[in-house]
């Protein structure tokens, strides 16, 4: 029974795995023939994006999607990770366990539902308290639901994290005299890194890669943004919108795009590994030492 299960995990593992590389494929072959039209260096740096002219270039698209997704990020990192804290160790469990059912539920609403909510609720109040050229559709718009949307993600891997440290360390540091905050921030954030890390790679992924909701608040203007009251448009919401109508060097590029959003959030992923794969060697290093 072992060695078969072993061979129905490793069956699984296979399927994702060419799933994942067969979608990569897809793109590439698809996107790889637009650069004989438009460099590399001229796509990922060109301002103007106009298909009836056969321009493209996707740097203000590129630099909204970046900027949404680390505003969202820093947003939903710091206030993830603060709620994740209070759930696990400052609630009375009865309390936490209605507020946790409360972040799952968070997670399950579709995406539509929050631009939706964006656009009728969080575009009129930026509008009406900082106005901007889109009339509330702007980056801040953008960063408000993108952190909304990937907070339960990081608040429940955090959470899990957190819960799966073991008592000894509490118990060690308070006997060492530790006060409650510094067991937190000392010794059980520390001993949780990976899982958290793992929940905020997860969300970046979403943010970078979330559509509908983007939108409906963005505006979508293929502008530069100047504020964070611009009008924007990412990179994934150009595919979405235009997709639909796209032919022949137009929808190439769309796919070039669409490549270049792949290999940014593999990038991403890949730099988050490895900065942390550095951070667990030079703590074990100092632990040895």
């Amino acid at each position: 029974m072992d060695r078969i299960m072993k061979k129905v995990f490793w069956c699984f593992a296979a399927l994702t795995i060419s799933v994942v590389a067969f979608m990569g494929f897809y793109i590439v072959v698809n996107g790889l023939p637009f650069f004989q039209h438009t460099s590399l260096w001229k796509f990922l740096t060109g301002t103007n994006w106009m298909p009836s002219g056969e321009i493209f270039g996707i740097f203000p698209m590129l630099v909204s999607s970046l900027y949404g997704t680390a505003g969202a990020m820093l947003v939903a990192i710091i206030v993830g990770i603060c709620t994740a804290i209070v759930l696990v160790e400052i609630l009375p469990s009865k309390l936490a366990k209605i507020l946790s059912a409360a972040v799952d539920l968070l997670a399950g609403i579709p995406s539509v539902i929050y631009g939706f909510w964006g656009l009728m609720v969080v575009v009129p109040m930026i509008n009406k308290f900082f106005g901007g050229k889109g009339a509330g559709s702007s980056l801040l718009a953008v960063i408000f639901i993108l952190a909304l949307m990937v907070l339960p993600t990081v608040i429940r891997m955090t959470e899990v994290s957190l819960r799966a440290v073991p008592n000894e360390f509490k118990e060690g540091a308070l006997a060492l005299g530790a006060s409650k905050l510094q067991y937190i921030f000392k010794v059980q954030l520390k001993a949780a890194k990976s899982g958290t890390l793992a929940g905020i790679i997860l969300a970046t992924g979403r943010a970078l890669g979330e559509t509908m909701a983007v939108i409906l608040v963005a505006g979508n203007t293929a502008l530069l943004p100047t504020s964070i009251t611009d009008p924007v448009r990412t990179l994934t919401a150009n595919i979405a919108i235009e997709m639909g109508y796209a032919s022949g060097i137009h929808q190439q590029a769309l796919f070039a795009t669409g490549m270049i959003l792949f290999i940014l959030i593999i990038a991403i992923n890949v730099i988050t590994h490895i900065i942390n794969n550095y951070s667990e060697r030079r703590e074990g290093r100092g632990s040895k030492a």
